[in-house]
């Protein structure tokens, strides 16, 4: 039986079995030989998570049939390097980052939105109103299911390898190299609208005594009415974007 060797680079490494990681191993093709794409998510990665492919030096596509005897090499998305001089799996990436999150991933979703980031969520979607959604606004897809990421029509995606919010959110930033990108406040984190500064007069019968009496300044939510001040929420989520200051 045909066989070729591949190695997968970087965070993809991530996504294979530890005898595999960060070496060259050899993969066994089926009669008639295998695209590379089938290779690939055969071996656990989602077809998302790869934007480079080198087939004997050689840059190719997913649709590339193996017949045996080639050596390929698997790279990761790279969102934060110009490489248009080298042929990319894709025609190019999102450059208007947008996000759709899975169901599992809501204080993601929040937190991206407290960051800045378009981010879409409903926690009774399920995977096909997911991507239909995503690809209809041209969304990069987050999620912790690798299954999802394999479908075929999906082309934008980051598997989401953390398990703590706060570290899924850094992940996400560092992955398509957001930090410089950050707008912290400018949409609401329920429900992904806009947010603007108003009059404390203007909202003043929707804040409780309290708060009425210990702050000035209140920005409010377009879409949905919340409204916003700088209160302690404030502070621990200027805390969570420091890009040097991470802590769980």
């Amino acid at each position: 039986m045909a066989s070729v060797t591949v190695r997968f680079y970087a965070e993809l490494g991530d996504l294979l079995p530890a005898g595999c990681r960060g070496r060259t191993f050899a993969r066994r093709l089926p009669p008639g030989g295998s695209s590379v794409k089938d290779l690939i998510e055969g071996a656990g990665v989602p077809h998302t998570e790869v934007d480079l492919i080198l087939v004997d030096g050689e840059s190719v596509g997913f649709e590339h049939v193996l017949r045996g005897g080639e050596r390929v090499a698997v790279y990761p998305v790279f969102e934060a390097f110009d490489i248009s001089h080298t042929s990319r799996v894709r025609a190019r990436p999102l450059r208007q980052v947008r996000f759709a999150a899975d169901v599992h991933l809501g204080r993601l979703a929040a937190y991206l939105r407290l960051a800045g980031f378009d981010t879409t969520y409903k926690n009774h979607w399920d995977d096909a109103t997911l991507v239909a959604e995503a690809l209809e606004q041209h969304r990069i897809i987050l999620t912790r299911d690798r299954g999802l990421l394999m479908r075929a029509v999906v082309t934008h995606g980051l598997l989401v390898r953390e398990i703590s919010p706060r570290r899924q959110l850094w992940e996400v930033l560092d992955r398509f190299d957001l930090w410089d990108s950050l707008d912290p406040f400018s949409r609401c984190s329920v429900c992904n609208g806009c947010v603007a500064a108003v009059l404390k007069s203007d909202v003043l019968d929707r804040l409780q005594p309290g708060t009425a009496r210990t702050y000035h300044y209140f920005w409010q939510c377009a879409d949905c009415g919340r409204v916003y001040w700088r209160g302690a929420h404030f502070r621990s989520v200027c805390s969570l974007l420091e890009r040097g200051g991470r802590q769980d």
